[in-house]
Protein backbone atom coordinates (compact mmCIF):
# COMPACT_ATOMS: atom_id res chain seq x y z
CA UNK A 1 0.00 0.00 0.00
CA UNK A 2 1.61 3.42 -0.92
CA UNK A 3 -0.54 6.82 0.65
CA UNK A 4 0.24 10.14 -0.82
CA UNK A 5 -0.07 12.83 0.92
CA UNK A 6 0.59 15.62 -1.06
CA UNK A 7 1.96 19.17 -0.18
CA UNK A 8 -0.98 21.60 -0.15
CA UNK A 9 -2.64 19.31 2.55
CA UNK A 10 -0.21 20.15 4.98
CA UNK A 11 -0.82 22.31 8.04
CA UNK A 12 0.72 25.34 8.03
CA UNK A 13 1.71 27.83 10.35
CA UNK A 14 3.04 31.35 9.09
CA UNK A 15 3.65 33.88 11.95
CA UNK A 16 5.83 36.13 10.04
CA UNK A 17 9.16 35.21 11.11
CA UNK A 18 8.50 31.22 10.53
CA UNK A 19 6.55 29.61 7.90
CA UNK A 20 6.15 26.61 9.04
CA UNK A 21 4.37 23.53 6.99
CA UNK A 22 3.17 20.01 8.85
CA UNK A 23 3.23 16.84 7.73
CA UNK A 24 1.56 15.31 10.74
CA UNK A 25 -0.66 17.00 13.76
CA UNK A 26 1.75 19.74 15.31
CA UNK A 27 0.93 23.27 17.51
CA UNK A 28 -2.32 24.60 16.32
CA UNK A 29 -2.64 22.12 13.85
CA UNK A 30 -4.75 18.93 14.58
CA UNK A 31 -5.96 15.94 11.93
CA UNK A 32 -6.86 12.99 13.60
CA UNK A 33 -6.06 11.35 11.02
CA UNK A 34 -2.42 12.18 10.51
CA UNK A 35 -0.66 12.30 14.21
CA UNK A 36 2.03 10.39 12.75
CA UNK A 37 3.37 6.79 11.10
CA UNK A 38 4.75 4.36 12.82
CA UNK A 39 7.26 5.67 15.35
CA UNK A 40 7.20 9.03 13.14
CA UNK A 41 5.49 11.93 15.17
CA UNK A 42 6.67 15.24 13.50
CA UNK A 43 8.46 16.37 10.16
CA UNK A 44 8.22 19.62 9.94
CA UNK A 45 9.38 22.07 7.00
CA UNK A 46 10.60 25.57 8.41
CA UNK A 47 11.67 28.50 6.93
CA UNK A 48 12.88 30.91 9.40
CA UNK A 49 13.54 34.43 8.17
CA UNK A 50 17.47 36.33 8.57
CA UNK A 51 18.02 37.37 12.93
CA UNK A 52 15.17 35.46 14.04
CA UNK A 53 14.56 31.74 15.48
CA UNK A 54 13.30 30.01 18.38
CA UNK A 55 13.99 30.90 21.96
CA UNK A 56 15.08 28.56 25.10
CA UNK A 57 12.28 25.71 24.85
CA UNK A 58 12.19 22.27 26.74
CA UNK A 59 11.82 18.96 25.02
CA UNK A 60 11.20 15.01 26.66
CA UNK A 61 10.94 11.76 25.69
CA UNK A 62 11.36 12.14 21.65
CA UNK A 63 14.55 11.66 19.54
CA UNK A 64 14.71 15.06 17.40
CA UNK A 65 17.09 15.15 13.91
CA UNK A 66 17.20 18.37 11.85
CA UNK A 67 18.43 18.38 8.67
CA UNK A 68 19.58 22.00 6.76
CA UNK A 69 18.83 22.66 3.33
CA UNK A 70 19.83 26.01 3.16
CA UNK A 71 21.28 28.75 5.38
CA UNK A 72 22.64 28.18 8.89
CA UNK A 73 21.15 26.91 12.17
CA UNK A 74 22.90 28.66 15.20
CA UNK A 75 22.11 25.65 18.28
CA UNK A 76 22.28 25.74 22.32
CA UNK A 77 21.64 23.29 24.66
CA UNK A 78 21.56 22.81 28.28
CA UNK A 79 24.02 20.02 28.08
CA UNK A 80 26.77 22.86 27.30
CA UNK A 81 26.53 22.78 23.23
CA UNK A 82 26.87 25.39 21.02
CA UNK A 83 27.11 24.63 17.19
CA UNK A 84 26.25 25.50 13.33
CA UNK A 85 24.58 23.30 11.03
CA UNK A 86 24.59 24.03 6.73
CA UNK A 87 23.63 22.22 4.41
CA UNK A 88 25.09 18.59 4.56
CA UNK A 89 25.57 18.79 8.54
CA UNK A 90 22.53 16.51 10.44
CA UNK A 91 22.12 16.92 14.32
CA UNK A 92 20.63 14.48 16.57
CA UNK A 93 19.14 14.87 19.81
CA UNK A 94 17.89 12.35 22.63
CA UNK A 95 15.35 14.83 24.34
CA UNK A 96 14.61 11.84 27.15
CA UNK A 97 14.45 13.12 31.05
CA UNK A 98 14.52 16.57 29.42
CA UNK A 99 16.86 18.66 27.37
CA UNK A 100 16.16 22.58 26.36
CA UNK A 101 17.24 24.11 23.59
CA UNK A 102 17.72 27.77 21.36
CA UNK A 103 17.17 27.57 17.20
CA UNK A 104 18.38 30.44 15.48
CA UNK A 105 19.53 32.06 12.43
CA UNK A 106 22.25 33.73 12.90
CA UNK A 107 22.53 35.39 9.20
CA UNK A 108 21.21 39.05 8.85
CA UNK A 109 20.43 38.29 5.00
CA UNK A 110 20.19 34.92 4.66
CA UNK A 111 16.63 32.65 5.36
CA UNK A 112 16.99 29.84 6.90
CA UNK A 113 15.22 26.09 5.49
CA UNK A 114 15.44 22.73 7.69
CA UNK A 115 13.34 20.28 7.73
CA UNK A 116 12.92 18.59 11.60
CA UNK A 117 11.55 15.46 12.61
CA UNK A 118 10.95 14.07 15.74
CA UNK A 119 11.01 9.93 16.22
CA UNK A 120 9.52 8.62 19.08
CA UNK A 121 12.23 6.98 20.82
CA UNK A 122 12.44 2.96 22.35
CA UNK A 123 11.62 3.92 25.71
CA UNK A 124 10.85 7.00 27.86
CA UNK A 125 13.28 8.18 30.74
CA UNK A 126 16.39 7.97 28.31
CA UNK A 127 19.69 10.46 28.76
CA UNK A 128 19.69 13.11 27.43
CA UNK A 129 22.01 13.22 24.16
CA UNK A 130 23.72 15.25 21.87
CA UNK A 131 25.26 14.71 18.20
CA UNK A 132 25.97 16.15 14.82
CA UNK A 133 27.75 15.22 11.92
CA UNK A 134 29.06 15.95 8.07
CA UNK A 135 27.18 14.40 4.96
CA UNK A 136 28.89 15.47 2.01
CA UNK A 137 26.22 16.14 -0.71
CA UNK A 138 28.05 14.37 -2.77
CA UNK A 139 27.95 11.33 -1.35
CA UNK A 140 23.56 10.87 -1.39
CA UNK A 141 24.08 11.37 -5.28
CA UNK A 142 22.32 8.63 -6.90
CA UNK A 143 22.29 6.64 -3.98
CA UNK A 144 21.00 6.34 -0.34
CA UNK A 145 23.51 7.71 2.25
CA UNK A 146 22.59 6.67 5.70
CA UNK A 147 21.95 9.50 8.03
CA UNK A 148 20.84 7.96 11.45
CA UNK A 149 20.21 4.37 12.87
CA UNK A 150 19.61 2.28 15.54
CA UNK A 151 23.22 1.02 15.37
CA UNK A 152 25.06 3.75 14.21
CA UNK A 153 26.81 1.78 11.28
CA UNK A 154 28.51 3.25 8.48
CA UNK A 155 29.16 5.98 10.39
CA UNK A 156 25.59 6.97 10.88
CA UNK A 157 24.57 8.96 14.15
CA UNK A 158 22.99 6.80 16.25
CA UNK A 159 19.37 7.03 17.39
CA UNK A 160 17.29 5.30 20.09
CA UNK A 161 14.34 3.70 17.95
CA UNK A 162 14.58 0.97 14.95
CA UNK A 163 14.75 3.74 12.45
CA UNK A 164 17.20 4.15 9.63
CA UNK A 165 17.29 7.65 7.88
CA UNK A 166 18.45 8.18 4.22
CA UNK A 167 19.17 10.95 2.15
CA UNK A 168 18.68 10.41 -2.12
CA UNK A 169 19.32 13.44 -4.79
CA UNK A 170 18.00 11.73 -7.87
CA UNK A 171 18.36 13.04 -11.52
CA UNK A 172 17.31 11.90 -15.04
CA UNK A 173 17.93 8.36 -15.85
CA UNK A 174 19.01 7.31 -11.65
CA UNK A 175 17.53 4.30 -10.75
CA UNK A 176 17.68 2.87 -7.09
CA UNK A 177 15.61 0.46 -5.41
CA UNK A 178 15.74 -0.59 -1.97
CA UNK A 179 14.35 -3.53 -0.31
CA UNK A 180 11.79 -3.59 2.27
CA UNK A 181 11.68 -6.35 5.03
CA UNK A 182 8.80 -7.63 5.94
CA UNK A 183 6.64 -5.57 8.58
CA UNK A 184 9.10 -2.66 7.77
CA UNK A 185 7.47 1.08 6.71
CA UNK A 186 8.76 3.23 4.70
CA UNK A 187 7.77 6.98 4.95
CA UNK A 188 9.27 9.20 1.82
CA UNK A 189 9.60 13.01 2.13
CA UNK A 190 10.55 15.36 -0.77
CA UNK A 191 12.36 18.53 0.07
CA UNK A 192 13.04 19.51 -3.31
CA UNK A 193 12.21 18.80 -7.16
CA UNK A 194 10.34 15.98 -8.62
CA UNK A 195 10.48 12.21 -9.02
CA UNK A 196 8.80 8.78 -9.21
CA UNK A 197 8.19 6.74 -5.82
CA UNK A 198 6.91 2.82 -6.77
CA UNK A 199 5.80 4.44 -9.75
CA UNK A 200 3.78 7.70 -8.10
CA UNK A 201 4.88 11.05 -8.77
CA UNK A 202 6.21 13.23 -5.84
CA UNK A 203 7.08 16.62 -6.10
CA UNK A 204 8.62 19.21 -3.28
CA UNK A 205 6.45 18.90 0.04
CA UNK A 206 4.50 15.89 -0.64
CA UNK A 207 5.12 12.75 1.13
CA UNK A 208 4.68 9.40 0.53
CA UNK A 209 3.73 6.50 2.95
CA UNK A 210 4.65 3.03 2.38
CA UNK A 211 3.25 -0.05 4.42
CA UNK A 212 3.77 -4.01 2.94
CA UNK A 213 5.52 -3.05 0.27
CA UNK A 214 8.67 -5.67 -0.43
CA UNK A 215 10.46 -2.66 -2.01
CA UNK A 216 11.02 0.95 -2.95
CA UNK A 217 11.60 2.39 -6.80
CA UNK A 218 13.13 5.58 -6.56
CA UNK A 219 13.21 7.01 -10.69
CA UNK A 220 12.86 9.64 -12.89
CA UNK A 221 14.44 12.36 -10.84
CA UNK A 222 14.72 15.70 -11.62
CA UNK A 223 16.76 17.84 -9.28
CA UNK A 224 14.72 15.50 -6.44
CA UNK A 225 16.27 15.44 -2.68
CA UNK A 226 14.61 13.46 -0.50
CA UNK A 227 14.49 12.16 3.15
CA UNK A 228 13.15 7.83 3.10
CA UNK A 229 12.33 6.36 6.41
CA UNK A 230 12.86 2.67 6.98
CA UNK A 231 11.02 1.71 10.14
CA UNK A 232 9.86 -0.88 12.52
CA UNK A 233 6.38 -0.14 13.21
Amino acid sequence: MQYVRPSTARGQADLGWLNSKHSFSFGQYFDPQFMGFGPLRVINEDRIAPGTGFDTHGHRDMEIVTYVLEGTLAHKDSLGHGAELRPGEVQHMTAGTGIRHSEFNPSDSEALWLLQIWIQPEREGLTPGYDQKVFPTAGSKGRLQLLASRDGRDGALTIRRDVDLYALRLEGSQHLTHDMAPGRLGWVQVARGRLQVNGRVLSAGDGSALEGERAVTFSDGAGAELLFFDMAP
